[in-house]
């Protein structure tokens, strides 16, 4: 029997197995953010060690910060069918220099 009105299982606030919250980071943030959110280039981490806080967290290692950028562009040529010069059109930079 379907039960109505019932409560999700699931939790509105998204977490990961230790219990941290995840958050929404936009790997083009600033003035693409609106882009990175159009084009699905968004990604959850967990907020105290991966996104905000931790040694190798997004907005503290520059490296990581990096790889994001080289993996968005890659995920968004790929699924758009742009040439790197599409893509600098687009979000003001290219961040891979292999192609």
């Amino acid at each position: 029997m379907i039960r109505r009105n019932a409560k999700s299982v699931f939790s509105a606030e998204r977490r990961n197995g230790n219990g941290d919250k995840l958050d929404r980071h936009h790997i083009f943030g600033a003035a693409n953010r609106s882009k990175s959110e159009k084009y699905g280039l968004v990604v959850l981490l967990c907020h105290e060690r991966c996104h905000i806080f931790g040694k190798y967290s997004v907005h503290q290692n520059a490296e990581v910060m990096d790889y994001l950028h080289k993996y968005g562009q890659r995920k968004a040529m790929k699924e758009q069918n742009w040439t790197v010069e599409q893509f600098r059109e687009i979000f003001g930079a290219s961040y891979i220099d292999d192609v």
